[in-house]
């Protein structure tokens, strides 16, 4: 499931998923729910054309990518799913009502289209806890698997709002992968939760040009900040406000092993 201007991250999803299933169907929907911004509804980017190409490439059966009429017949639907704490935290605090919208279209997509496995980047981890745990609740019939994300050669992670940044906000976008990377290279040596993080904002230290809003570490199944005596997987994760364009990003890592 995409809202579309698709990159090599959602191909390789796509790849993933092809050796495993009898057809492949893939969803492209920019969805108004899940935008706080009209602005920014407006502007993200729409490529269907070039789309379809790069999805039949990679074996897709399907491509369905509905009108909102076709979404929401009556506009704007009266009934919708709460994301509940997942979604006040974060991102859910940065984009209030964000993860409503995100777990209201991908019900009504897993309505529309049967499916009996559906795969979701690692790189929205927030997005992907929230999806996971929707399914649990509300005992969606359907399989949750992840990919991992996908990163130029210099560590950027795929995104498509990567388009936005200029060539000098790009090179400052490289700060988010860096600072998370030296977080988990101190995971790796036994650091604990605080010194990661710390070490992390160290990375940032001498950063320009963009905006933090968090670097936190979280428990991949809740999505809540856990504390410096935290033993275990963690989600170590980023978000910074380069130029107009909001980018997140986030690895995993052990730690107190």
């Amino acid at each position: 499931m995409t809202m579309g201007a698709l990159h090599e991250g959602h191909l390789s999803l796509a790849r993933t998923l092809r050796a495993d299933v009898d057809e492949l169907v893939a969803t492209i929907f920019v969805n108004p729910l899940q935008f706080d911004d009209p602005k920014d509804l407006e502007r993200y980017p729409r490529t269907l054309e070039k789309d379809q190409q790069v999805l039949a490439s990679v074996g897709v059966d399907v491509l369905f990518a509905p009108d909102p009429s076709t979404m929401y017949p009556e506009g704007e639907p009266v009934v919708t799913v709460s994301a509940g704490h997942l979604g006040e935290v974060l991102e859910g605090r940065a984009r209030p009502g964000h993860f409503d919208g995100v777990l209201t279209v991908v019900s009504t997509l897993f309505h529309m289209t049967s499916p009996d496995v559906a795969i979701f980047g690692e790189k929205d981890a927030q997005q992907l806890i929230a999806i996971r745990r929707m399914v649990k609740d509300l005992a969606f019939p359907v399989e949750i698997v992840s990919g991992p994300t996908v990163r130029e050669t210099d560590g950027l992670a795929l995104s498509s709002r990567n388009a936005f940044l200029s060539p000098e906000q790009r090179e400052r976008a490289l700060s988010l992968s860096r600072a998370l990377s030296s977080a988990v290279e101190r995971a790796h040596v036994g650091d604990d939760v605080s010194a990661c993080l710390a070490h992390g904002r160290r990375a940032l230290a001498t950063a320009e040009g963009f905006t933090l809003d968090y670097l936190v570490a979280i428990h991949p199944d809740t999505a809540m900040e856990v504390g410096p005596e935290y033993r275990g997987e963690v989600i170590f994760a980023i978000a910074a406000q380069v130029g107009e364009i909001r980018l997140i990003d986030n690895m995993h890592a052990t730690v107190g092993s």
